[in-house]
């Protein structure tokens, strides 16, 4: 139970940073376009917040500006900042993010996913549990910290299914 954390978070205005879809209809099937920070973006922008009804991109929890794409390394790392410097809900943000990507990429790539550098009391160790492969895994066999990630990516509805044709999934 994550309530009480931050009563009243700021919300965002992030209606501007949207960018147009291409209807399916339209697409160039014979363009390979390399994966890129925006797209990543639009990617995991919708994830919902797990102690509050809005997105991560409306609490500004996730931004363009921390998302970096290698697509010649197949890397992708993104940034996140918690909403508070003691959010004990860090970690499982970071994992509704990872799991997004891991289910959105092709598997070669690498993703690495963390807390913008002093935003948070507990930055390293929640960091460590993010890249550890392990504990990752570990934590998506329990059934209720499962449904609580599954309810934080439905995000808004209908862009899961989208997302997941984009590339190529």
């Amino acid at each position: 139970d994550f309530s009480g954390q931050n009563l009243n978070p700021l919300i965002f205005d992030t209606s501007s940073n949207r960018r147009n879809k291409i209807p399916i209809d339209q697409e160039d099937d014979g363009v390979v376009d390399e994966i890129d920070a925006m797209e990543i973006f639009d990617l995991i922008r919708d994830i919902m917040d797990p102690e509050h009804p809005v997105t991560l991109e409306a609490l500004n929890v996730l931004s363009l500006r921390n998302v970096y794409v290698d697509p010649t390394a197949g890397k992708v790392h993104v940034f996140f900042t918690p909403t508070v410097p003691h959010c004990s809900a860090s970690t499982l943000i970071g994992l509704c993010i990872r799991v997004k990507l891991q289910r959105s990429l092709p598997a070669h790539y690498k993703i690495d996913v963390a807390i913008t550098p002093g935003m948070h009391l507990q930055e390293e160790q929640v960091n460590k549990q993010l890249a550890d492969k392990e504990r990752v895994a570990a934590a998506l066999e329990n059934d209720h910290l499962l449904s609580v990630v599954h309810k934080c990516l439905a995000g808004v509805k209908g862009d899961e299914e989208e997302d997941h044709e984009a590339i190529g999934g």
